[in-house]
């Protein structure tokens, strides 16, 4: 017996996959344990086979995650956003989309290796110069 007001409305939850439905369970990406940062950049290298025999294991939402990447390149945060997907879903998926070498990821610089403030200033003022 259900309380008055405590409706189930299946039209208006819309579909619903439980995260781990979508990485087999796992939530680390690939055997490399590769990590995403948020802004690592994501661009599409090549697309899967096509289904039937010896295809690439791609889910729908690898495969949506592609059809993002092959508008523009983006990032690991925006990919997660626009996918309308959990950021550790989205990891797990991109890994194995490099895994299949559908994707390429650039990974930020860190901070440690930007050049120096003193010396751009100096390029600057050297520019301003000429």
């Amino acid at each position: 017996m259900t309380e008055p007001g405590s409706h189930w409305y299946d039209a208006d939850a819309g579909p619903l996959v439980r995260p781990y439905a979508m990485t087999g369970g796992r939530t680390k990406p690939g055997p490399g344990n590769v990590r995403f940062d948020l802004i690592a950049l994501v661009v599409v290298d090549h697309d899967p086979p096509a289904d039937g025999p010896g295809a690439s294991p791609l889910g729908p939402e690898h495969r949506a995650l592609l059809t993002l990447c092959r508008a523009e390149t983006q990032s690991v945060a925006e990919l997660a956003a626009d996918a309308d997907l959990p950021v550790g879903v989205v990891r797990v998926l991109l890994g194995d989309l490099l895994e299949a070498g559908c994707v390429t990821v650039s990974r930020p610089v860190p901070p440690a290796q930007f050049p120096d403030e003193r010396i751009l200033r100096e390029v600057i003022d050297g520019l301003r110069a000429l």
